[in-house]
């Protein structure tokens, strides 16, 4: 294993809840995209999405781009909908999810989520149901992507699409599949400090040609090369699009990250959420979120009951254990407030603690997080 760069050391004020693994390997394929003299999209792009392609199974279509909120944004505005059509989604999510559906062509129809996984309740998602719904994306919260054969058969029963937000899950596996090696469209993110990282990026990653080939062209201003020309040589330009593709600079790196990811990366991410689990089995008001072995975990949520999550993230503070709450829900904001009652939603928000998860995360670091907790 190359050595972490040094400016990439931990924090010196504590453990953050989430950063980047990188190292020296990330740093020399940068540099070879330097050399190169070409930094736009390229070679390193088209090696990144066949190598994704790869490791998908090898049947289904990637397209990179800039972020996971563009991937998300290009699935939507690729089924092409119509003004005031909805798409059902859980109101427990972070806002890009909702963004990226607004400026996709749709409008976010919150549903409540189980607060044992935060993942989208169904039943709730049946209730919220009208004609206007075209589509259903589920997300996979922390990486679970729970029951995704319960997602499609609940989106195959009333003629709805779906586009998983799998910006938590790279490498997670539904009964031994590989997110994003089977289903209608999947989105993922490659920022900072997801399960991979190209800097800054997202892949759309289907088996359907037609929404593949409208995300190409999306994701370069509408821009395709197999459109008809004009007599100067200018391609037409046939949709909408936007500047939304993935550079070579992003790709080299998420190439690094892609080849170190089952070896080095996962097993880490892994292996501290188990820790976490036997070390908080006895904890009186303390409980990780359900999820097995199966989940790359992106973030290592745990509920505090009887009130206690604001004392606890206090005292971690203190003793340099840096914690989030992932997230608002929705129905909270005031762009997407909603009328509903979301009890799911509301309970979790209220108890839900994100402990840190990252390759920075020592054995010893989580026996510490995990006394405070058992202390409550």
């Amino acid at each position: 294993m190359d050595s972490p760069l040094s400016p990439l050391a931990e924090p010196s004020r504590g453990v953050a809840t989430s950063r980047p693994h990188l190292t020296a390997a990330e740093l020399e394929a940068v540099a070879r995209v330097m050399a190169s003299g070409y930094l736009g999209m390229g070679p390193e792009t088209r090696a990144f999405e066949q190598e994704l392609a790869t490791y998908f199974g090898g049947s289904r279509q990637v397209v990179c781009v800039n972020t996971g909120t563009s991937a998300l944004h290009l699935a939507v505005a690729a089924l092409d909908l119509r003004p005031g059509d909805e798409v059902l989604v859980p109101t427990f999510t972070f806002v890009a999810t909702f963004q990226a559906i607004v400026t996709g062509g749709g409008w976010p129809r919150l549903c409540d989520v189980d607060p044992a996984t935060g993942l989208i309740d169904l039943a709730n998602a049946r209730q919220r149901l009208r004609p206007a719904v075209k589509a259903v994306m589920p997300v996979h919260y922390a990486g679970n992507p729970g029951s995704l054969d319960d997602i499609y058969a609940f989106a195959e029963e009333h003629g709805l699409r779906v586009i998983e937000d799998a910006a938590h899950a790279f490498g997670s596996r539904d009964h031994g599949r590989r997110v994003g090696s089977f289903g209608d469209i999947v989105c993922f993110s490659f920022d900072p400090i997801k399960n991979i990282t190209s800097g800054e990026g997202g892949a759309v990653v289907t088996a359907n040609a037609q929404i593949a080939a409208r995300s190409r062209a999306m994701r370069s201003l509408g821009l395709e090369p197999d459109a008809k020309r004009f007599a100067d040589g200018s391609p037409d330009v046939l949709r909408k699009g936007w500047r939304f593709h993935m550079p070579d600079l992003a790709a080299a790196v998420g190439r690094v990250q892609l080849a170190r990811f089952e070896s080095e990366l996962k097993p880490v991410r892994v292996a501290l959420a188990r820790q976490y689990r036997r070390q908080l089995a006895g904890a009186q008001l303390v409980s990780p979120l359900d999820f097995g072995d199966d989940t790359v975990p992106h973030i290592m949520p745990v509920r505090v009951r009887a009130r206690r999550r604001d004392e606890l993230r206090r005292r971690l503070g203190a003793a340099g254990y840096e914690t989030r709450v992932h997230y608002r829900p929705g129905h909270h904001l005031s762009a997407f407030a909603d009328s509903a009652e979301f009890p799911g939603a509301e309970l979790l928000f209220a108890e839900v603690l994100s402990l840190p998860l990252h390759l920075g995360v020592a054995a010893e670091d989580v026996t510490a997080i995990a006394a405070f907790c058992n202390e409550l």
